[in-house]
């Protein structure tokens, strides 16, 4: 009996299923076309604290969908199986920002049509959805809303703020007021005309102002 003979399951046939220079190849353009895909998340992250992490995890992802789709397409039982195990993974790991979705899904896309031997359509796409997400992520408004907090101490220092405010922003909207024995609490949505703010200084010295705060507004807005 020799060493072949022991191997009923045909294992060793699958060693040569895929060649070198085709897994050299699809891994070096699966780390590539992560690295694009890190590049692009860098670029466009607008969340409140960046992870590093994650950028290496597009990079992994890349590569590991690659490294399946490879297993997979080479042989057609294995492939059943694949669908079986896969099946049973579940991730509990939150996504705190809905763009990160977007971005795993590119990941895995872009690996997935790597291994399938469609190499102009993943750098083409993948090209192509990066242009789009810089242009789209990263467009600014012409004005960025702030929300200020402004204290009072009757309605008259209350006119007096909302009449300077007037001259010196483009846009002021009263969001909440909330009333108190000596006190009035004003919380604004305001659009500036500049990114000077001065003013806030100048508004707290107003007689009956009792401070001034003012915050930028990063969340989802339309308006």
């Amino acid at each position: 009996m020799t060493f072949n003979d022991i191997f009923k399951s045909s294992f060793l046939d699958n060693v040569t299923a895929v060649s070198i220079v085709d897994m050299v190849l699809a891994m070096v353009l699966a780390f590539c076309l992560g690295l694009f895909i890190f590049f692009i998340y860098k670029k466009t992250y607008s969340g409140v604290m960046y992870s590093s992490s994650f950028g290496v995890t597009l990079i992994a992802l890349t590569m590991i969908s690659t490294l399946v789709i490879l297993a997979v397409t080479s042989n057609v039982v294995l492939s059943l199986g694949m669908v079986g195990a896969l099946s049973i993974v579940r991730f509990r790991t939150a996504i705190k920002e809905p763009l990160d979705i977007a971005f795993l899904f590119w990941a895995i896309a872009a690996g997935i049509v790597l291994a399938a031997g469609m190499i102009p359509l993943a750098v083409f796409g993948s090209v192509l959805i990066g242009v789009i997400l810089l242009l789209f992520v990263n467009r600014k408004s012409h004005s960025d809303p702030y929300i200020l907090v402004v204290t009072c101490s009757d309605h008259e220092s209350e006119k007096a703020a909302m009449e300077y405010l007037d001259t010196k922003v483009q846009k002021s909207v009263v969001k909440s007021k909330t009333v108190q024995k000596g006190q009035i609490e004003l919380n604004l949505e305001i659009r500036l005309a500049d990114d000077n703010t001065d003013f806030i200084n100048e508004l707290a010295e107003l007689p009956g102002i009792g401070h001034a705060v003012l915050v930028s507004y990063n969340g989802e807005y339309m308006g």
